[in-house]
């Protein structure tokens, strides 16, 4: 049935394995003013304050407390199973995707668990918290190392291979993500350009001026075993293949 599939991830799908979600309805990202934590500016005025901030975040998802949930595992197992072609585009930084056995998977925003060079732009494997020891090994003098994280008003990670992906794909699901942020609000019209089937999963309703040709309601947790089911049995994602509130 499908033959080359695209999937983006976002905030929702990490919400449900206890990650809160960056920005909340008032603009803030955890109670910092997204300028000051965000941004280039912000970080060149107070880069100890940022390392901070994601500091805690890297610490929350080494507590111990925070696990790969039911849709992370069916993603895995698509890409384990599909014999088709299959990218993951995440807007998520956190390493759940990973964690769950995925590897066909592109972090569009970075990653947490990684510093990079701010001169060369070589990453590096953090296996603690962000300081001012976290120094890169390729430059002389070596470079401290920024959170390997797109803020604001910097290009996110692969577009190309993104575009690539999408130009060519016959299906494309959206999960846990607003849709409204581009540039990956325009990644529903270019699949649609393309003729795929076009899916979101979401826990709010389907907004009526959403572009994706299906909306599926409810958890991603509970949603995606199911979608993966329907995929490697061959089966559309529809009215007819589908128990659950459907538009499209």
């Amino acid at each position: 049935m499908y033959r080359q599939i695209v999937i983006l991830t976002g905030a929702g799908i990490s919400a449900e394995s206890g990650l809160r979600t960056f920005r909340d309805q008032d603009g803030l990202w955890e109670e910092h003013k997204i300028e000051d934590v965000a941004t280039p500016e912000g970080y060149q005025r107070d880069p100890e304050m940022v390392e901070r901030f994601y500091n805690e975040r890297w610490q929350q998802l080494h507590s111990g407390k925070v696990e790969p949930n039911p849709a992370h595992i069916a993603l895995a197992r698509l890409e384990k199973e599909f014999d088709g072609q299959l990218l993951v585009v995440t807007q998520n930084i956190d390493d759940l995707h990973e964690r769950a056995g995925s590897r066909r998977l592109l972090h569009m925003h970075g990653e947490l668990t990684k510093g990079r060079c701010p001169r060369s732009q070589q990453t590096f494997l953090l296996t603690d918290h962000f300081g001012v020891n976290h120094t890169c090994t390729c430059c002389i003098p070596a470079q401290r190392l920024r959170p390997h994280v797109v803020w604001f008003g910097e290009m996110p990670i692969g577009l190309d291979r993104i575009h690539h992906a999408l130009d060519s794909c016959d299906l494309f699901i959206a999960i846990g993500t607003s849709g409204t942020v581009y540039p990956a609000a325009g990644f529903v019209d270019t699949a649609n350009h393309h003729g795929a089937h076009t899916v979101e999963i979401n826990l709010l309703p389907a907004d009526e001026r959403s572009h994706f040709q299906c909306h599926l309601q409810g958890k991603a947790s509970e949603i995606m075993p199911k979608v993966v089911e329907l995929i490697l049995s061959d089966k559309s994602i529809g009215n007819d293949s589908f128990d659950m509130p459907l538009r499209g």
